[in-house]
């Protein structure tokens, strides 16, 4: 082929892209001093915060309350060449020259909790230490009530919250000067010593009124040894963190171990936040510090419930991370099937051609023999002519899609590389930058395809290469395992690799093809394997027919595939059903490599256990592979770690109540973008990734216009509009519908459902942008209607709606007399929330509904004022202020002209 000498440049290129598409922007090292609760839920809060980041890596590492471990693990970091460290000091003073070394280095520094004695770091933040102190000894001192023996149990001696909660709660008690300090000791902030030094302190002081602990863990240490002593119910017992869970300060004081705790905040999001305000150049303070509160009986059952609830918010995150990666491989998938499908069409065309040409010709010279025997010599040449040109032509038919994938890929590259250069332009907007990477995207889809048809027709043709080298499988299964830690977390999936101890697992294999068989396997398990599940990887040997063979198995829960499918899952172009994406060539290629090596590969699969991929392969040596025929060309391929799931993070949109509002529906991330891009100047862009979604957030936004996609998995678009239609709180919203379908009978459909506009893919951007301006404007006019009965009666609105402002209406005449009368009130006699009941009044009148009832409250007050002869007092309470004052200030803003002032000129 003329283009063969480009396809090992076309391969690097390739792999190239994927690296450098996965390498991190910025690294970011996390030396904590000690591993505990407290701990643990900041690290938690930094990792979870660094997903809204993409390209961030974050790498933390415990000391354990050792010094020396932590000077370890930051030198460790700074030979990594992080972008920044996070530092929380076990000792101020053997860690100040560490710090001080990494910030000359040029490493930006961010003390978290602790302090240094320099300042030589970049940015600090934490609570209040002293404040902290000292708010504990006013609270001492207030149940003391001025009077009383005090220990105090502090943290490591060196560090600076121990040196800082001391300074506080001495300035604190010497106010007080009944209030003595007894005893002092160093607990170094764990339960076990506190246990040691408080049977000490109850030895020697026959009278304690109350423990000051520095942590939660030293305070039930204390409150332990008191116990038994029989002495805890004499003191009071005090202590710092106020963590919830089990054995935290939250359930210590609802236990009544503790009489109080303190907030000491861990904020691991605001920590992960200035650390991106450094990095990339935004301005940030030198010091941040955290508020504190007293949490005791009074209120630590409703911090309790906050915490829990802040919790199952923290799993929710979590679990729509999980989702993005989901929905984003289907959308590779589709793109991968619609091109997959235009191939199939292609070829079996052409093939349908070749066969009706092929029997044109036979039956055509089978007459032709028949008729003229005389001429059979002359004949049967003419007949040897014709059969080599058909197998020309046949052989044609097949080289024709190859040729067209090898042309593929020459306008791919030359697409992919000025984009490449594009994408490095640092003067791009972010619309821009966000387009370019969705043609980035998409042509590496094309040139993956392209390179995966290309392979199976070099294995149909016998031209795949195979090239055996020594290999150890369990190396290479180990280090290739590292490619998926990243998914593994992310979707919460135990990933587990077990092998056979003390076994030879070297052979001879194509290290290449074997690579690309064991990550097609994994990768496919993580695809179907939902959050919280479990892959196993299992290496073992064993032997068959007098040969020694490894064996490994890719097991993983959550997805079966069914007796009828088992069959034919490894046949090339075979899919499951729609719910299962793919083109159907990557099994296939497995089986392939797989038996390139002389193996075998089976599945199984049960409801209960999940999906089993079984591979064997015969150990093979060097006299084994010289056996083995020799007619193979050489023709790279590409690294296969590309089909690993593509890790995006979801980009947080605020809602902006200033500016006109659209909802978003479509499965496609990559058409919510663009459509995101060309509307958010403009409008508050809301997106949903599905029928259900959009239903939810069209009921909880209430937004101006709502633009949906028609195909989507479970519930459609023309569904889900005559579901919005139907709902009193979202059926005056206009509705755009998108297509790629052209067919009357679906847009029938759609305008039955209640659509406003149909629009078909693919779309012009101004078409789509004057639609929804047009839409918007007449729903303005709309509003006029409602807001002023006497305009706009023609106007075409739905008796829903109609209803609805009657209803509202009358209801505000019967109850305007009540001055307590507010919108929750109003929403439950409606049917509706205070927020559903103000963006749909908001929505169909341009008023909210305070704003109406005071209008509906002035009118009524003005007839009053013309045509009674009540006080201008008994008219603002008949109509429902609460005070005159009030009254008179409302009527001149509406009218111009204070009540009195009307009554004068009346006369």
């Amino acid at each position: 082929m003329k283009y063969s000498k480009w396809i090992p440049l076309l391969f690097c290129l390739v792999w190239l892209t994927a690296c450098r598409q996965d390498a991190p922007h910025f690294r970011i090292g996390v030396a904590q001093c000690s591993d505990d609760s407290w701990r643990h839920k900041m690290n938690d809060e930094i990792l979870r915060e660094a997903m809204f980041y993409e390209g961030v890596s974050v790498e933390i590492r415990s000391a354990g309350d050792d010094n020396s471990k932590q000077a370890e693990d930051v030198h460790y970091f700074m030979d990594e060449g992080v972008d920044l460290l996070i530092i929380s000091a076990n000792e101020a003073a053997p860690m100040t020259p560490i710090v001080e070394e990494a910030y000359q280095r040029g490493i930006p520094v961010i003390l978290v909790d602790r302090k240094i004695l320099s300042d030589k770091y970049t940015a600090y933040i934490g609570a209040d230490n002293y404040e902290i102190g000292r708010s504990v000894g006013n609270y001492i001192a207030s149940r003391l009530e001025g009077k009383g023996n005090v220990v105090e149990l502090t943290g490591l001696s060196g560090s600076t919250p121990a040196m800082e909660r001391h300074q506080g709660f001495m300035a604190a008690i010497s106010k007080f000067p009944d209030i003595k300090l007894i005893d002092k000791a160093d607990a170094a902030w764990e339960r076990g010593p506190a246990e040691i030094e408080m049977d000490s302190m109850l030895r020697h002081h026959p009278k304690i009124d109350a423990v000051y602990a520095h942590n939660d863990r030293i305070a039930p240490g204390a409150y332990q040894a008191a116990k038994k002593a029989g002495r805890e119910k004499e003191m009071i017992f005090v202590g710092i963190d106020a963590l919830p869970g089990k054995g935290n300060g939250l359930e210590l004081v609802l236990d009544s171990v503790l009489d109080a705790t303190f907030i000491y905040p861990t904020n691991g999001d605001k920590v992960m936040q200035l650390a991106m305000d450094i990095l990339e150049k935004r301005p940030y303070p030198k010091e941040t510090v955290m508020n504190t509160a007293v949490v005791d009986r009074t209120n630590a059952h409703v911090m309790q419930l906050q915490t829990t609830h802040i919790s199952e918010l923290d799993n929710k995150i979590e679990t729509l991370n999980g989702r993005i990666g989901g929905y984003l491989s289907r959308v590779a998938t589709q793109q991968v099937v619609m091109y997959g499908s235009l191939v199939i069409l292609l070829l079996v065309a052409g093939l349908l051609l070749v066969v009706y040409k092929s029997l044109r010709s036979k039956n055509r010279l089978n007459k032709e023999l028949f008729q003229q025997k005389q001429q059979l010599e002359e004949q049967r040449d003419q007949l040897i002519q014709l059969s080599h040109q058909l197998e020309e032509a046949t052989h044609a038919k097949l080289v024709f899609f190859t040729n067209i994938s090898h042309d593929f890929r020459t306008p791919l590259t030359l697409v992919a590389d000025p984009v490449e250069h594009l994408l490095a332009d640092k003067t791009l907007s972010g619309d821009q930058h966000r387009m370019l990477m969705l043609i980035q995207r998409n042509v590496n889809i094309l040139l993956r395809l392209v390179n995966q048809i290309l392979d199976f027709r070099k294995y149909e043709n016998g031209k795949m290469e195979f090239t055996p080298v020594s290999v150890d499988i369990l190396s290479s299964f180990e280090g290739w395992n590292e490619s998926f830690q990243a998914v593994a977390r992310k979707k919460h999936i135990h990933f587990s690799f077990d092998s056979m101890p003390e076994t030879d697992y070297h052979t001879l294999a194509d290290m290449e093809k074997l690579e690309r068989i064991y990550f097609n396997l994994l990768s496919n398990a993580f695809k179907f394997t939902p959050e919280n599940g479990k892959i196993a990887v299992r290496l073992s040997s064993l032997n068959k027919e007098d040969k020694r063979w490894i064996r490994f198995t890719v097991a993983n829960t959550g997805s079966m595939i069914s007796a009828e499918h088992i069959r034919n899952v490894f046949d090339r172009f075979y899919k499951i059903d729609m719910h299962h994406a793919g083109s159907g060539i990557g099994l296939a290629l497995v089986k392939a490599f797989v038996e390139m090596h002389g193996g075998t590969i089976a599945v199984e699969s049960d409801e209960k256990l999940g999906t089993i991929f079984t591979v064997e392969l015969p150990v093979q040596s060097c006299e084994t592979v010289a056996t083995e025929p020799d007619d193979i060309l050489v023709s790279p391929d590409f690294r296969t770690t590309d089909i690993l799931l593509t890790e995006e993070e979801e980009l947080v949109k605020g809602y902006d109540s200033s500016k006109p509002s659209v909802l978003v529906i479509d499965d496609n991330e990559d058409i919510r973008s663009y459509v995101h891009t060309l509307l958010h100047t403009d409008y508050t862009v809301i997106e949903a990734a599905d029928g259900s979604e959009g239903i939810r957030k069209a009921m909880k936004y209430v937004p101006d216009l709502i633009i949906s996609d028609v195909m989507m998995p479970g519930i459609d678009g023309i569904e889900c509009c005559r579901r919005l239609k139907s709902e009193l709180q979202t059926c005056h919203i206009p509705v755009i519908l998108l297509t790629a379908c052209s067919l009357d009978e679906q847009r029938i459909q759609g305008y039955d459902g209640g659509a406003d506009s149909y629009i078909s893919k693919p779309f012009s951007s101004q078409l789509l942008m004057a639609r929804v301006r047009n839409l918007i404007d007449s729903h303005r006019r709309l509003k006029q209607f409602f807001g002023d009965g006497q305009t706009l009666a023609k106007e075409d609105v739905c008796d829903m709606d109609k209803d609805f402002v009657e209803r509202f209406k009358s209801l505000i005449e019967e109850k305007m007399g009540d001055s307590g009368l507010n919108v929750e009130d109003l929403g439950k006699e409606m049917g509706l929330s205070r927020v559903q009941l103000y963006r749909k009044i908001k929505s169909l009148t341009n008023y909210s509904p305070n704003e109406l009832l005071r209008i509906a409250r002035l009118k009524k007050a003005a007839s009053l004022l013309a045509s009674s002869d009540m006080t201008v007092a008994e008219i603002g309470y008949e109509v429902g202020f609460s005070s005159p004052s009030y009254f008179t200030k409302c009527y001149k803003e509406q009218f111009g002209e204070s009540p009195t002032d009307f009554l004068k000129r009346k006369g």
